[in-house]
């Protein structure tokens, strides 16, 4: 009889590909935060607190951009590769790299880690996984390059950076931005940057397109030019990104044009360039060119709701995300029309397809009042600030009003784990804690309640 190797009865261990996406990407968090707190990744020398350290790690893991310590001061150029990597290996997926290398390997996938790095990519199709995965790396490569070359040329022409630092401080911020992490270089992160659109347009652009999601991307660049050919899959993350994107604009440039602690000291098409980048970030970002803690309230609401929303499914975004959104749009509007389906974009939507966006959603917003009442028992900051903190940390945004590094540890800890589950998604972590799926053999007698 061949021995099994010690790697497959350990694979063997995890019966459900949630379970092995969940460990990898607390893993990669754990390894992280070893290498953060020791006093090489400090700028320093001398060893980080494991609490930071442990939070940089996930924040960078979960692609969201909290810190308790500033990046660029704080984390030396080991910490800060450190970092980049976290950023890029959580953006990818664990699994879709462990994926890649096994196929650079062997030169094949065995049939578990094709359902591991499907359920990563959500790929319509196990046999289209290579494919897939070697897509989604070089596209999201030349993304990256793509960004980081002009945002280089615009740090090295317009503020005389040296062309070694010019092109780092455009790679950080290119992976930063497509990723949807939100970590910056600079302790106002692109507060000094509002008025220059040759940094805010390409780190939009890549915020945009990063946070769309893999599918509807490639779906985008095969038929573009034929709009009736998208699925409703891109017609929904396209439409209802783009109201979004409006409305954020809208909301931030009217709300903030007179406030002298954001909008009030640029010229118009300062307020303009600086609204727009501002409406963009909540998409799961972080990055932030105004100061979040000198906004109205009503304009962190107003970022509340669209951090909440997030961006599209299967790409670097967080949140609830616009799909599901959409969806219980579409329920509503047939509801309100008294419909017995729910139709979209001449498809009739599956009713699993329906339950899972109310799932997603109740748990997104049952995740969100209990760890913001536990918030606030833990420290003394007000409801608007703790409810912001909450939805930027759970929805892996990364905005914060700055109350992260006065947060207790205890508080720290919470928000930590908030980004955790954000990442790895409410559905697939719970998913991940049962040990195999139960369907019922038999159905019950239907029965009416009143509801309303």
């Amino acid at each position: 009889m061949m021995r099994r190797s010690v790697s497959q009865a350990l694979l063997d261990r995890f019966q459900h590909p949630a379970q092995v996406i969940v460990t990898a990407f607390a893993t990669a968090a754990a390894v992280g935060a070893g290498l953060l707190a020791t006093p090489l990744a400090a700028e320093s020398g001398t060893a980080t607190r494991l609490i930071d350290a442990l939070f940089t790690a996930v924040s960078a893991v979960c692609v969201t951009g909290l810190v308790t310590v500033d990046t660029a001061s704080h984390w030396s150029a080991f910490g800060e590769a450190v970092i980049l990597v976290l950023i890029q290996a959580g953006g990818l997926g664990i699994m879709t790299l462990a994926t890649l290398f096994a196929m650079m390997i062997s030169g094949r996938i065995g049939l578990r880690a094709r359902m591991w790095a499907q359920a990563e990519t959500k790929a319509p199709q196990m046999s289209d996984l290579r494919r897939v995965i070697g897509n989604v790396v070089l596209f999201t490569l030349a993304c990256e390059a793509l960004t980081a070359v002009a945002l280089a040329a615009r740090f090295a022409v317009g503020y005389g950076e040296p062309p070694g630092r010019a092109a780092y401080l455009g790679l950080f911020h290119a992976i930063s931005a497509f990723n949807n992490a939100g970590f910056g270089l600079w302790p106002d992160n692109l507060v000094r940057f509002a008025t220059d659109g040759w940094i805010c347009l390409p780190i939009a652009a890549a915020v945009i397109v990063g946070g769309l999601g893999y599918p509807v991307v490639f779906e985008l660049r095969r038929s573009w030019r034929h709009p009736k050919r998208w699925s409703v899959l891109t017609r929904i993350t396209v439409a209802t990104t783009l109201v979004l994107l409006l409305l954020g604009f809208l909301v931030f440039t009217i709300t903030e044009w007179s406030n002298p602690k954001t909008l009030g000291p640029m010229d118009a098409p300062g307020k303009l360039l600086a609204g727009f980048f501002t409406g963009v970030m909540p998409r799961t970002a972080g990055f932030n060119s105004l100061d979040v803690a000198g906004m109205y309230p009503t304009s962190w609401l107003t970022t509340d709701v669209l951090m909440f929303i997030g961006g599209g499914s299967a790409g670097t975004a967080g949140g609830i995300k616009v799909t599901t959104f959409a969806v219980l749009a579409y329920v509503l509007w047939a509801e309100l029309r008294g419909e017995t389906h729910v139709n979209a974009g001449h498809r009739r939507l599956a009713a699993t397809v329906q339950r899972q966006a109310l799932a997603i959603a109740l748990l997104g917003v049952a995740l969100v009042i209990i760890s913001t009442y536990a918030l606030l028992a833990l420290t003394p900051h007000s409801l608007d600030q703790v409810l912001f903190e909450v939805i930027s940390a759970a929805a892996t945004v990364g905005l914060s009003t700055g109350i992260t590094a006065d947060l207790t540890a205890a508080g720290q800890i919470l928000i930590a784990l908030l980004m955790f589950a954000g990442r790895v998604g409410p559905a697939t972590l719970f998913s991940a804690l049962a040990l195999r799926a139960r369907r019922r053999r038999y159905e019950l007698p239907e029965e009416k309640v009143i509801v309303g």
